[in-house]
């Protein structure tokens, strides 16, 4: 799966990947006030992300959606999650389920089945929200990893474990250190790195990859030069700081190994002044392609 995505990232000339990560709060205004329910609300987000898509799916490779944006609303926001994830698959995008699940590994596997693996009813299998990757707490260790390996093994799937987050907190513990001077977070990045070696690609990328975020650029360095066969997905870039310059470590000397991500910088563009008057779909369009440049530039540097 992982290669892929690489695939898709060179044929788009786009290491970016679209959050779309939204809620009610984000559309116009006058959508908003059309809307008393919870139904109401599940409906607008769809037909919202619908022109998002409709306007990205040529510019980026991938798109990341939040679950959790969607959960607040409900049953019916959990529908809007299934019918954006079923939109982005149908125009050819790679879908990332942005859910940080994990538990012991029996409910792990619950967990790998809903978005990875599939689930019997009688003599038919299903896969609710059938996704590319998703990203997944590997800090209850292998047994809560096992699951969705071997979902990725049988399904071409992959995941990306969180690593290094992209909140300004995230020191407090994953910046611990061991006696032997090694952090928290570059621990969970070596197991990272031997969890994926037996699914490496060819273009020497496994298909079980790292959040690791934007907003730490110096972690992000020596963890790009110990986990050399672990492709990075780095949030953190646009509304939470993270500078295109801070993230080229990321990426190795072939310009591959990452995809970063933007969410509310894009689907929520057509409120910046940069991109006042445009509408929703042609503003994100613009912050993509903008996006695009900005990260590319560094990257040459």
């Amino acid at each position: 799966m992982i290669d892929k995505l690489i695939e898709k990232i060179e044929k788009t000339g786009n290491p970016s990947v679209a959050g779309i990560d939204t809620k009610l709060d984000y559309l116009p205004s006058n959508t908003i006030e059309k809307c008393s329910t919870l139904k109401d609300a599940a409906n607008a987000i769809i037909d919202f992300n619908a022109e998002l898509l409709e306007n990205l799916y040529k510019l980026v490779p991938a798109v990341k959606v939040q679950v959790a944006y969607y959960e607040m609303y409900g049953t019916e926001g959990m529908r809007a999650f299934e019918e954006t994830i079923a939109m982005a698959k149908k125009l050819g995008l790679s879908v990332i389920a942005d859910v940080k699940r994990n538990d012991i590994g029996s409910t792990a596997a619950c967990y790998s089945s809903a978005y990875l693996g599939r689930t019997k009813v009688g003599n038919k299998f299903f896969t609710p929200f059938e996704s590319d990757f998703m990203t997944v707490n590997g800090y209850l260790g292998i047994d809560g990893i096992e699951p969705f390996l071997k979902d990725c093994v049988e399904r071409d799937k992959g995941i990306f474990v969180l690593v290094k987050t992209s909140n300004p907190s995230s020191g407090q513990i994953q910046d611990k250190l061991f006696e032997n001077g090694e952090t928290l977070y570059e621990s969970m990045g070596a197991l990272v790195e031997e969890w994926g070696n037996s699914s490496r690609g060819k273009y020497g990328y496994s298909d079980v990859g790292a959040v690791v975020g934007a907003t730490h650029p110096m972690q992000a360095e020596r963890l790009r030069e110990k986990m050399p066969h672990t492709f990075f997905l780095v949030p953190g870039y646009g509304a939470q700081g993270g500078k295109a310059d801070d993230l080229k470590v990321c990426f190795d000397k072939h310009g591959r190994g990452a995809i970063v991500n933007s969410s509310r910088g894009i689907i929520c563009a057509y409120k910046s002044e940069k991109y006042r008057g445009m509408s929703v779909g042609a503003a994100a369009a613009a912050a993509a392609i903008d996006m695009r440049e900005d990260i590319c530039k560094a990257i040459k540097k």
